[in-house]
């Protein structure tokens, strides 16, 4: 019973830590802590290294050659290639397309037919139509025979009646047949007035089922398919089409500006421009001022100006909508040549403003080469709306930043954005 007791007592030998371990933990601990700060600087090189490897974004804008003849621009404008003919073809009826004889890009002349709409109904209309004016007109001649021989049996009775062989009475009857029908005979040829004005309509059903270009011009947009319906009006659902196709008159086409009118003094009907569209900036066009338009929206401060692109013909790249570049000239000056030494230092390259830096009283810009910039000193010139005249440092054709971080320095790598 003693010896029971004494083994059941727990052993608390077991649980008492040696000498060994208690240095080993000790250790392991000292390690740990000795390592997180080399790890916190690691990760701290090895961002900043991250942050320094990382390219700085930027705009960049391509130095403008100045115009000859010493004829310098007076402002500069941008906006759009705009047709003055433009017009979405649509049915006058609702209906069904059965028929699409174009695609984008299709030149269409004036009358083509483009599309064709189901008729089936309206035809039925207008069968019902004809077959109406015929049974008219067929009541005409069946009346007609008939008032033939009434007249005949009139005549006879006129005879008997002065040989004093029929009576008066039979006279009288034979005369109102014959004008009863002679009666019949006007009230069936009005009939067939109305006839033949339904048959009009019914044929304006019929012919508005066929859809046609009202010019000649090219095909733009492809605005229905065959299986779609088509109507005038929005059915608001989004199941119905307004459209069929967009047609532009590519002889119309002209530029669209929007001048500050704060400057809009500086233009004027008939002023010679230079155009550069934005996917032909080495093609300059000739044009001219053809109005300006006597309002200006409030919201923007601008007025809108419309040019004429002279020779129009000669430029078979020109599209609606393409994004344009425009330079109002200055009036040419009779003695400008003689007076070309008073001028002083004349332009060698128009910049927009936004490449110009400053830096202690002096101005410089930054060129784009080989994916680095580089500082370059300049010697500006006057203004011209929202570019400047650059009298030294640059030449047409550089690649310059327009916007990009203040700490961009020479020889820095940058990242062009598109």
């Amino acid at each position: 019973m003693a010896s029971s007791q004494v083994s059941a007592k727990p052993d608390l030998g077991s649980l008492r830590i040696h000498d060994g371990q208690r240095s080993k933990t000790g250790t392991s601990k000292r390690v740990i802590f000795a390592a997180i700060p080399v790890l916190i600087f690691a990760g701290i090189v090895a961002a900043a290294y991250a942050f320094r490897s990382q390219k700085p974004v930027v705009e960049v804008a391509t130095a403008a050659k100045p115009e000859a003849a010493g004829r310098q621009a007076l402002l500069n404008a941008s906006g759009y290639i705009t047709p003055r003919r433009r017009a979405t073809i649509a049915a006058k009826i609702t209906g069904r397309v059965t028929g699409v004889f174009f695609d984008e890009g299709t030149r269409v002349a004036e009358g083509q037919l483009l599309a064709t709409l189901d008729d089936s109904d309206v035809k039925r209309s207008l069968d019902s139509a004809k077959a109406d004016r015929d049974a008219a007109q067929a009541a005409i001649a069946d009346y007609e025979v008939q008032l033939k021989n009434a007249q005949i049996l009139l005549h006879r009775a006129e005879q008997l009646q002065k040989a004093g062989v029929q009576t008066q009475e039979a006279l009288d009857n034979a005369a109102t047949a014959a004008d009863s029908l002679k009666a019949k005979i006007t009230l069936a040829r009005q009939q067939v007035a109305p006839s033949e004005a339904r048959i009009g309509v019914a044929q304006q059903a019929v012919d508005n089922c066929t859809i046609r270009a009202p010019f000649a011009g090219v095909v733009v947009s492809k605005d229905a398919q065959v299986g779609e319906m088509v109507s005038p009006n929005s059915a608001g659902g989004g199941f119905t089409r307004t459209g069929i196709a967009t047609i532009v008159d590519m002889k119309s086409n002209e530029i669209e500006v929007d001048v500050n009118e704060s400057y809009i003094a500086r233009v004027e009907n008939g002023q010679q421009v230079t155009a550069t569209l934005d996917a032909y900036p080495d093609k300059p066009i000739p044009s001219k001022v053809r109005t300006v338009i006597p309002t200006a929206d409030r919201q923007k401060a601008t007025v809108k100006v419309r040019i004429t692109i002279l020779n129009l013909e000669k430029y078979d790249f020109i599209l609606p909508d393409m994004g344009v570049k425009v330079a109002f000239l200055e009036n040419e000056q009779p003695a400008a040549k003689d007076k070309a030494k008073d001028k002083g230092p004349q332009a060698v390259a128009f910049i927009p403003k936004g490449a110009v830096r400053s830096d202690s009283n002096a101005s410089f810009v930054f060129l784009v080469r080989d994916g680095k910039v580089e500082r370059r000193a300049v010697s500006l010139g006057t203004d011209r709306g929202t570019d400047v005249a650059v009298l030294a440092g640059v030449s047409p054709g550089d690649s310059l930043v327009v916007k990009g971080p203040e700490s961009l320095h020479d020889g820095d790598k940058i990242e062009i954005r598109q």
